[in-house]
C-alpha cells in the first residue's frame, strides 16, 4: 500500500526520473518558462522550488548542493546570479502552472509551468492597475455624489411627471367612473 508516500514516480526508475527532473529544472531556469505535461509540471515544481530557496543563500557549501542536483554548471550560475537576485524577497511560489490544452496525440494534459518574477504578461504594471479596480466597495467621493445624483433623478422624474397628466388626462378619469359604479 502507499499511505503516506506522495512521490509522484511518473512510470519511471528512480535514476530516470531524477535525471529527468534535473534536465527539467535546468531548462526552467535557462528559458524561463517550458511546457510539458501536467503531472510532470507538478512533480517539477516540488523539484525546483526547493533549489531556488538554496539559491538565495550564495555560499560555496549551497552552490554545491544545488550542483548536485542540477549537474550543470552553467546552469547553477544563473540561477546564482540573475533568479536568486529577483527572487530575494519573495518567500516562496517561485514557479506558475498554467493549464494548456490536451496533447492531440494522446490526449495528454499539459501545463506550462513558468518563473514567476519572468513573466511580462503579469508585469508590475498590470499589478498596480489591478490593486485599484480590486477595491471593494464605494470610496467616499462616491458617498457624497450619490444624494445629488439621487435629488437630480427626482427632479427629472418629477418634471416629466406633469407632462404625461397633460397627455392623457382622460385615462385618470375613465378610472374614477369605473369606481363609481362599483359604488
Amino acid at each position: 500500500m502507499r499511505h503516506g508516500k506522495k512521490v509522484n514516480h511518473l512510470g519511471r526508475t528512480d535514476s530516470h526520473r531524477k535525471a529527468m527532473l534535473a534536465n527539467m529544472a535546468s531548462s526552467l531556469i535557462k528559458h524561463k518558462r517550458i511546457s510539458t505535461t501536467l503531472a510532470k509540471a507538478k512533480a517539477l515544481r516540488m523539484y525546483v522550488e526547493p533549489i531556488i530557496t538554496k539559491s538565495k543563500n550564495d555560499t560555496t557549501h549551497s552552490r554545491r548542493i544545488v550542483f548536485g542536483y542540477l549537474q550543470d554548471k552553467e546552469t547553477v550560475t544563473e540561477l546564482f546570479r540573475d533568479i536568486a537576485a529577483k527572487v530575494a524577497n519573495r518567500p516562496g511560489g517561485y514557479t506558475r502552472i498554467i493549464k494548456l490544452n490536451n496533447r492531440l496525440g494522446d490526449n495528454a494534459e499539459m501545463a506550462l509551468i513558468e518563473l514567476v518574477d519572468y513573466n511580462e504578461v503579469y508585469g508590475k504594471e498590470a499589478e498596480s492597475a489591478e490593486k485599484k479596480t480590486t477595491r471593494r466597495g464605494r470610496s467616499k467621493a462616491k458617498k457624497t455624489d450619490a444624494p445629488a445624483v439621487k435629488a437630480e433623478k427626482a427632479e427629472v422624474v418629477a418634471e416629466e411627471a406633469p407632462v404625461k397628466e397633460e397627455v392623457a388626462p382622460e385615462a385618470p378619469a375613465a378610472e374614477e367612473k369605473t369606481e363609481d359604479k362599483g359604488e
